[in-house]
């Protein structure tokens, strides 16, 4: 992923993008008391934002990216559309009309401490007419040999007509395009013959029907003549389903999700880019697998950069502060937290297996480990014999491991009373005896070790 990550930093595709561009209003405040006029939540709003969302949010994570987009939609001839084309400025807007006849898609979002408390929309989703269409495409057709891929991001709004979908599918497979979509609806006849469709599971279900997602998968790719489709399945990942029966699955990258708005539009803009910059379908996926991960841990419609990638294959050690709010989210999820510790020294099965256990206990696993001053303090001057990052990094790539934090002192308690998990877990030499933070968390678990597996066997084992 590294590697794929620093090529892409050079790279710049061109991307035609067909699709809603709407303005995202957030209206972000505190909500602490009830109205007296009705049983509703007052909120005092203390900042107001707005931003692209739809197909412009699509343009801006490309653009974050690299790419050079150019945008083909509709807009209203209202002060919305005036303030989308303001945010555009920069950007390759040849292909955005202007209609009288259509509002411009405006929502409006109110959000108290990280919640969305109410949504209000104002738009008109008629679909444009023949006219606009064939003026649309006739842009397209003129100006197709520009380009390194083409994306079609449908929010059943009206512009992705069908003359709109089927024209931009033909035109891009005449000259071997690729064409990615982002669907909406029941029907994806307007669809056929694309390159790579992308739905969600419950878009799946909607378009395919009854049955399990790998049925459904295989029924629509043939139906509708795709040579790709890709599913994703929130907290279960992606499936892609390919022409000639290929099948790959893609676990899901995301440790916490804070907001789902606009993660579709970072899967195909993060997708588009790594294709149009020449990475195969693959690694393609990957990098949006990652950018989605980043993208909902944000609140409100959001983008993500490389450099923003490149850290996270990096941080592998997080803060207490950033621990405990982990934390506090979990708890307002109904999500149990289990925490443990240790020195975690010399990683080996007996380590793998106890953390594999200490997982079984809850949603989220934590893990607390020794400074190396600790260690010392414990263990004597010899000892770790590796450094608290090479530890940290090691232990947090578990598959098991959510989290890892490391604490300075002899014991745990401070940062257990800190962070206030559910479920503290220790080792079975714990058994009869008094655990470090027992009286700050609702349960403890003691979990026996592998017979004969211990870092010190391990160096005594070296030494003779």
């Amino acid at each position: 992923m590294k590697e794929m990550l620093k090529r892409l930093q050079n790279s710049s595709p061109k991307v035609a993008l067909f699709g809603d561009v709407m303005l995202d209003i957030y209206l972000i405040g505190s909500a602490d008391r009830i109205s007296p006029e009705a049983p509703v939540q007052v909120c005092d709003i203390s900042e107001e934002r707005e931003v692209l969302g739809g197909a412009g949010n699509v343009a801006k994570n490309l653009e974050v990216f690299g790419a050079k987009v150019s945008l083909f939609s509709v807009i209203g001839k209202d002060s919305a559309g005036d303030r989308i084309l303001e945010m555009l400025k920069g950007s390759d807007t040849t292909g955005v009309f202007r209609d009288s006849s259509r509002k411009t898609t405006q929502k409006s979002r109110v959000l108290s401490k990280h919640q969305q408390i109410v949504r209000f929309d104002r738009e008109n989703r008629e679909e444009i007419s023949e006219t606009l269409a064939d003026e649309v495409l006739k842009e397209f057709r003129n100006r197709v040999s520009e380009f390194d891929i083409v994306l079609i991001s449908d929010y059943k709004k009206g512009f992705i007509s069908e003359k709109i979908s089927k024209g931009v599918i033909e035109i891009s497979n005449s000259q071997n395009l690729k064409t990615l979509i982002d669907p909406k609806g029941e029907d994806y006849e307007k669809y056929r013959n694309a390159w790579l469709v992308k739905p969600n599971r419950k878009e799946l279900y909607e378009a395919g029907g009854n049955g399990k997602v790998d049925e459904i998968g295989k029924r629509t790719l043939e139906k509708f003549n795709f040579q790709n489709l890709l599913v994703t399945l929130s907290e279960d990942g992606m499936k892609l389903f390919q022409k000639g029966g290929k099948e790959e699955s893609f676990p899901t990258k995301a440790k916490e999700i804070f907001d789902v708005t606009g993660a579709g539009d970072t899967v195909l803009s993060s997708l588009a880019f790594g294709l149009g910059s020449g990475e195969t379908l693959s690694n393609s996926i990957e990098l949006s697998n990652s950018a989605t991960a980043v993208v909902i841990g944000k609140v409100g419609t959001a983008t993500v950069t490389l450099n923003e990638l490149l850290e996270t294959q990096k941080k592998r050690i997080h803060s207490w502060k950033e621990i405990s709010e982990v934390v506090t989210k979990a708890k307002r999820e109904h999500k149990r937290v289990v925490f443990t510790n240790g020195c975690f020294d010399i990683l080996h099965i007996g380590h793998v297996k106890y953390l594999e256990e200490a997982k079984s206990f809850g949603d989220i696993l934590i893990v607390g480990i020794n400074s190396d001053a600790s260690v010392r303090r414990l263990k004597g001057d010899n000892r770790p014999i590796n450094v608290e990052e090479e530890r940290a990094y090691l232990i947090s790539s578990l598959d098991v491991v959510d989290f890892v934090t490391i604490f300075p002192e002899d014991t745990p308690y401070e940062l257990i009373s800190e962070i206030r998990p559910h479920t503290l877990v220790k080792g079975g030499d714990y058994k009869g005896k008094e655990v470090v933070g027992s009286d700050l968390v609702d349960e403890v678990k003691l979990v026996s070790f592998v017979k004969d597996r211990s870092t010190t066997k391990i160096i005594e084992k070296c030494v003779t």
